[in-house]
């Protein structure tokens, strides 16, 4: 039996964004390395920079579980790099917030991170680049939307 186009077409967009995932990952980890980050403690700052957000929250954003959001924030706030706030509308879920210090690391990557982003502007086109991320955007919505209706 083989596969329907649509299969196809799933099959290709799944391992791309495997393999996207892999890429971005060590990218990740190459910038954020100098400043005493590793890529998952950058993917957790970088989602509470614009305010406090509670450990679930924080995964929802990232797309992973709460138990992997938990276990970085424990260790973003014993390096000092992120902290525990109350939590006005649930007293048992704590709010994530920066600390000034964490600031300062994602400060000490934002050098490099502006040249690579530059770089891929540059080989995409900014028109591509993007459409490009439309397009990852909505993929992502898209399986959200179907995930939820199994």
């Amino acid at each position: 039996m083989s596969d329907t186009p649509e299969q196809e077409l799933f099959s290709t967009a799944a391992i791309t964004s495997f393999r996207l995932n892999g890429q971005f990952l060590t990218i990740a980890e190459e910038l954020a390395g100098p400043a005493g980050l590793t890529a998952a403690w950058w993917q957790v700052i970088g989602a509470v920079l614009r305010g406090p957000l509670p450990v679930s929250g924080v995964a929802r954003a990232m797309g992973i579980t709460r138990q992997s959001v938990q276990r970085i924030a424990d260790l973003l706030v014993d390096k000092g790099l992120a902290e525990y706030r109350p939590n006005p509308t649930h007293r048992r879920a704590k709010l994530v917030a920066v600390t000034e210090a964490g600031r300062d690391a994602i400060k000490r990557i934002n050098p490099q991170h502006a040249v690579l982003a530059a770089r891929l502007a540059d080989e995409l086109g900014p028109e591509q680049f993007t459409l490009t991320v439309q397009v990852l955007t909505r993929l992502s919505a898209a399986l959200d939307t179907i995930t939820d209706e199994t």
